[in-house]
């Protein structure tokens, strides 16, 4: 039994993940989970990566790459729906240190996805979903895949978080044949989508197997100061909006 932080799509983002981590120091977290997306949009992917190697001190349960982890440590941008995110991700990669490229080749899992055991029930985290681990998101209504094999399903990439169950008809009659799969997206530590600016993670308790959706405040005036013009504004803006 554990109390397991999940977070995804810290984005360079520096002064969220501090916020997050400050967060977590409170509240009792035993282990931590990485959906990817470590890196890119935001202005401090090197510090990011510098700050889990160094002074990040949950163990993972797992860490896996994302799509900006996959498009810019292969050099394929083609996954980006925008001009502005092809050219984004090639400022980042010009940035990037050896030893942060080194630490995500050889720290995170290069699938966009891991299957893992918590409590006795089968886990899978993903960046994407089982269509495409990296660039497409599970979503409510559009599960992109079937899960019924799992019993719990973490995955990131949307940057808005949800918490659902899905009920797959099996021959159960113990449980009305029925089995129930638990959804879980954190949201975007570095980069959130739903109108709430605020730093977004989740806990996963295992005992209960209950789960929180958390948003903390952090300075978020100061994320945007480090931008210039070498990336388009749209990163620097939607921070404030949460968009």
């Amino acid at each position: 039994m554990s109390r397991i932080a999940i977070l995804s799509d810290i984005h360079g983002n520096l002064y969220a993940l501090e916020k997050v981590v400050q967060d977590m120091d409170s509240r009792c977290i035993d282990q931590a989970i990485l959906l990817g997306d470590l890196i890119d949009y935001g202005m401090q992917s090197n510090e990011v990566v510098a700050y889990i190697m160094n002074h990040f001190h949950y163990p993972l349960v797992c860490s896996i790459w994302g799509n900006h982890e996959k498009a810019i440590l292969t050099s394929n941008f083609n996954g980006f729906s925008s001009q502005r995110g092809v050219d984004c991700a090639k400022h980042t990669a010009s940035l990037l240190t050896t030893e942060t490229t080194d630490y995500l080749n050889r720290e995170l899992i290069h699938d966009g996805f891991c299957e893992f055991s918590l409590d006795n029930k089968k886990a899978l985290a993903i960046h994407g979903s089982l269509d495409n681990p990296y660039w497409k998101a599970i979503m409510p209504g559009n599960l992109r895949g079937d899960y019924r094999e799992y019993d719990i399903v973490l995955s990131g990439h949307s940057h808005y978080p949800h918490v659902l169950t899905e009920f797959y008809d099996n021959e159960d009659p113990v449980h009305r044949n029925k089995h129930a799969v638990i959804f879980i997206n954190p949201g975007s530590v570095g980069q959130p989508r739903n109108h709430n600016p605020a730093a977004q993670y989740a806990i996963l308790d295992t005992d209960t197997f209950s789960v929180s959706l958390i948003a903390v405040k952090y300075d978020v005036v100061s994320a945007m100061a480090l931008y210039d013009d070498s990336v388009d504004s749209f990163y620097r803006t939607r921070l404030e909006t949460g968009v």
